[in-house]
């Protein structure tokens, strides 16, 4: 426990803050009609930043509902660029049936808080807001500019969120040079107590691709050689079971790498897949980013059992590594053949090195708190906000920081039943936060 009282105060609070949050049901459906929840939690999260004497600013970005907040915390050095925290509000949907608690209940129980965005990414929102409160109700001037942001619309792209503020209203973020958010700085245990935290240097890009096959109209009672669900099917099953290649990238060897060193762990080149494998759950999501994907995820076509549709239309979600674009553009193009239409909705993969002083200081407060452990780059398979960030220039990572028990499917909680983040995580997240955001 600190001796610190407001960082004790901080620590306090954040659990109360993370489990008021999630109570706020800020289900994104996709869809801007059905959408809940956004301004209720934008309005809730500018009221605990004006409790403590923040100027708030809130935009509803392009959609009624679709609300933002943006407050700026000024530094010591003024010539140095601001650094931009942001985390987002909405969550995906959740199916109360499927949980052990209702996932809106925000429920404080066994060691965690419950519910629908604990870890995607209420969890740091609330470590966020409470060191952004204890900076400001304590008088402490941090080392430059902090820009705190909380935004609408992650989950569906940022379209009403951070894609559209970096398009429409850029001069909030003026003068931000880097940018900390989610899903980086959480622990891994790799052996023997020993942790690695991994911050986010990379994101594979997002392709929202629409497939499209058109045939010929007809009765279903009779014989049919240009059938599109027949040609549209054949397409998706090809894809679907298709590999592409290996291709191993700076932040994905360098991750690699600090594995071999802690844990002796070979990942032999002929046998990558396997040696991942022995990483644990985390496995997953590091064996998405050893080459490009491209799942089929849902499939349209026809009106009635009895007719045979001129269109029929498949959606796959295909996640690209940075620089692989064309290569993966060639690939598609051979497998599908050219009687397959294609439609892309596209946000860019994100790529940064990990070095200079902003990593140093994350790896400080790491290590203040966790001493011993390793601080290791990686590269997340999903996407985040970051890909509107870099449009102005902001170097952007992932660092939400986590100590987590070894025997937790962290990755297995992000949109998954039952999700949930340990209570002593979130106050050890507001320890370090507070130590990087007062020495960065």
């Amino acid at each position: 426990m600190s001796n610190d009282p407001g960082l004790r105060v901080a620590q306090d609070e954040v659990v109360t803050l993370a489990s008021e949050l999630i109570r706020i049901d800020t289900t994104n459906t996709g869809d801007p009609a059905t959408v809940v929840g956004e301004r209720v939690a934008a309005e809730w999260v500018a009221e605990q930043l004006a409790e403590v004497g923040f100027e708030t600013t809130y935009v509803e970005s392009g959609a009624k509902g679709r609300g933002n907040v943006v407050a700026r915390l000024a530094g010591a050095d003024q010539s140095r660029g601001a650094l931009l925290v942001h985390g987002h509000l909405d969550v995906v949907p959740a199916d109360a049936s499927e949980w052990s608690v209702h996932p809106f209940s925000g429920a404080v129980q066994d060691g965690y808080v419950w519910g629908r965005g604990a870890v995607d990414m209420k969890d740091m929102v609330a470590m966020t807001l409470a060191t952004a409160r204890r900076l400001k109700r304590d008088g402490i001037t941090p080392p430059r500019d902090l820009i705190f942001a909380f935004l609408a619309d992650e989950e569906a792209g940022g379209t009403y969120g951070a894609r559209w503020l970096v398009r429409n209203r850029p001069e909030l973020f003026e003068g931000a040079t880097e940018a900390i958010s989610e899903v980086g700085g959480f622990s891994i245990t790799l052996k023997d107590d020993v942790r690695a935290y991994l911050v986010e240097t990379a994101e594979k890009g997002i392709a929202w691709l629409t497939l499209r096959v058109r045939g010929t109209a007809g009765h279903g009672s009779m014989l049919h050689r240009d059938n599109a669900v027949t040609k549209l099917a054949a397409a998706v099953s090809r894809l679907g079971q298709h590999r592409f290649p290996i291709v191993l990238t700076d932040s994905v060897r360098e991750f690699l790498a600090g594995v071999t060193e802690i844990t002796g762990i070979d990942f032999p080149e002929d046998d990558l897949e396997g040696a991942v494998g022995k990483l644990g759950a985390v496995s997953r999501m590091i064996g998405a980013t050893l080459r490009d994907t491209a799942n089929p995820t849902m499939l349209s076509a026809g009106y009635k059992a009895n007719v045979i549709p001129t269109v029929a239309e498949a959606t796959v979600d295909c996640r690209i590594l940075p620089g692989r674009q064309e290569a993966f553009d060639r690939e598609l193009a051979e497998i599908l053949g050219p009687d397959v239409e294609r439609e892309w909705l596209s946000l860019p993969p994100v790529e940064t090195t990990f070095d200079g002083a902003l990593v140093d200081a994350m790896t400080a407060s790491i290590t203040a708190e966790d001493p011993g452990a390793h601080v290791l780059p990686y590269m997340l398979s999903g996407g985040t906000d970051a890909k509107s960030f870099q449009e102005l220039g902001i170097r952007c990572f992932g660092f939400a920081p986590l100590k987590l028990p070894p025997d937790l499917d962290f990755s297995g909680l992000f949109h998954g039943v039952d999700e949930r983040v340990p209570v002593d995580a979130l106050k050890f997240g507001t320890r370090v936060l507070d130590r990087f955001l007062r020495n960065s």
